[in-house]
């Protein structure tokens, strides 16, 4: 038996699954496209998560494309995150080319120009339905954590979360949780203290600074209601196959913070909103994250260690998501070893600390006898990659050389008509475009100092007003202390009582002058 053919029979066997599988493309040897070598895509594994790596223009993004119009077909719902805005051309019709012709000829396939349903989702003020979340949603915990808090810091959060739930005080954007912290230093400090411990000052003024951080990465737009409820990610469009939610943060490339807080909440939504499946044939929702060292790139060890648990803890949920990145060393350790499929697009090694990257990306791989990894890294084509995968036993597959076929839909932007009639049909966008400003801690907290300070206002009003009336003598005291008609009673008086006395015998008697007649 010829190399060719032990090569074409190993790839036959390793890439043979029981399951629903789609095709992707076909195994090459040493230049040549082997079409009976074709490389599938087993469904039931596709919770196990992905990584699709390799340098800017080798067709990483094109590949997730691919992936994403397979499992719609095979009515699994998808999320991408379009970072550099390329994939919205998925919900238009493609055009053949005769490079796209030719490519599937030579992988024994059929293609067939398509477009898919696709719901355009934004963080921001782009067009398209409007993702939110509520402060309460995150938790003191996760919050402490997108916070980068330390546990002292972390309690205090605890204790804002605590006091707005026992006062009924919804926390809903982060107008709302900078007006309760202000409020527990300032004027509600004592009752704090006395119903829920110590407050420090120099805590609540850091946990000020970090929220005004993160409100500067434009997080005020993501913050707030009608919150969006993860089941909407995962619906099911009229013909059965699985809707296409293109999430588009183009203008969050410079903006890493807010995008790893919106990753994280996703995630933990999911996770906490989704039951546990176990083994399923298909996944629920397979999310793919493109430029995915955005989210780690300014993330603390407490909050990549969310992450890491998030991502080994979420496959259980039927939910698998995949990783799309320059260089495989962007992603933690941690989460790398959790990546069961592996799909390695070309590097280039211009340096001395880039042939050292590819060196170690060659050793994540399985070892081959036909290809020397570390050399055919540098060497693939647009369109081509070295895969490897778990099967249903969960055992890797043999290392492939594989040329993809590329995606049915458009490969390019949509025309911004295109996007306003796609907005405009969405029943999404009627849902949650509506601005929803609802009576929080914010509203309820300036009413209640507004109530206070009147009240205040009024009690020293009564005071002043008491202190007047002392000070002001009335018209009879007014008259009675005037000199001269004290001077008037005091003879009146007198004569009044002289009169009296006479009348009963008890006056004086004058004395006159004796004369002489006697």
């Amino acid at each position: 038996m010829s190399n060719k053919e032990i090569f074409s029979k190993a790839m036959r066997d390793g890439y043979m699954f029981k399951g629903e599988s789609v095709k992707i493309g076909a195994a090459v040897l040493d230049g040549e496209v082997i079409s009976d070598a074709g490389i599938y895509l087993p469904l039931k594994t596709m919770n196990r998560h992905g990584l699709i790596a390799g340098a800017t223009g080798t067709g990483k993004t094109k590949t997730l494309q691919m992936m994403s119009e397979f499992l719609s077909d095979a009515s699994v719902p998808v999320l991408l995150m379009d970072i550099k805005g390329d994939l919205s051309g998925i919900a238009a019709m493609g055009a053949p080319n005769e490079k796209v012709k030719d490519r599937y000829e030579q992988l024994n396939m059929q293609y067939t120009p398509s477009q898919f349903t696709a719901e355009l989702l934004t963080l921001s003020g782009q067009k398209g339905v409007r993702l939110r979340a509520t402060v309460s949603e995150f938790g003191p915990v996760l919050l402490s954590k997108i916070l980068g808090l330390n546990d002292t810091q972390g309690g205090l959060v605890a204790m804002i979360f605590k006091f707005c739930d026992d006062e009924k005080m919804p926390l809903l954007d982060l107008k709302d949780f900078i007006k309760v912290l202000q409020y527990i230093g300032d004027e509600g400090k004592t009752m704090m203290e006395k119903s829920y411990g110590k407050i420090s000052t120099t805590s609540t003024g850091t946990i000020l600074r970090k929220v005004i951080e993160l409100q500067q990465q434009g997080a005020d737009i993501f913050f707030g209601e009608k919150s969006f409820e993860v089941e909407d990610l995962m619906r099911i469009d009229e013909q059965g196959r699985g809707v296409i939610n293109v999430l588009r943060v183009t203008d969050l490339q410079d903006r890493p913070k807010l995008f790893s807080t919106f990753m994280l909440q996703m995630l933990s939504e999911l996770y906490a909103a989704c039951p546990e499946e176990g083994d399923l044939d298909k996944p629920k929702l397979v999310m793919f994250i493109d430029e995915a060292h955005l989210i780690f790139q300014e993330a603390s060890e407490a909050l990549l260690q969310q992450i890491e648990t998030v991502i080994k803890l979420i496959r259980s949920k039927g939910i698998g998501i995949f990783f799309c990145t320059q260089n495989p060393m962007d992603i933690p350790a941690g989460v790398l070893g959790q990546l069961g499929l592996k799909i390695q697009h070309a590097l280039r090694a211009f340096t001395a600390v880039d042939r050292k990257v590819i060196r170690q990306t060659a050793e994540n791989y399985p070892e081959t006898d036909f290809y020397k990894t570390e050399d055919l890294i540098t060497q693939l084509g647009i369109g081509e990659a070295l895969i490897t995968m778990l099967n249903e036993k969960g055992i890797p597959t043999p290392l492939a050389h594989v040329m993809l076929c590329s995606p049915r839909s458009r490969m390019d932007v949509l025309a911004p008509p295109e996007i306003d009639s796609i907005v405009e049909k969405s029943k999404l966008a009627t849902k949650y475009n509506q601005v929803t400003d609802s009576n929080s801690a914010y509203e309820m907290l300036t009413e209640k100092l507004k109530e206070a300070a009147e009240n205040a206002q009024s009690e020293e009003a009564e005071k002043t007003n008491k202190k007047t009336e002392k000070a002001v003598p009335s018209t009879f005291e007014t008259i009675a202390n005037n000199s001269i008609v004290k001077s008037m009673v005091r003879t009146a008086g007198n004569t009044i009582v002289r009169s009296l006395l006479g009348s009963l015998g008890l006056g004086g008697r004058s004395r006159k002058k004796t004369t002489g007649w006697f």
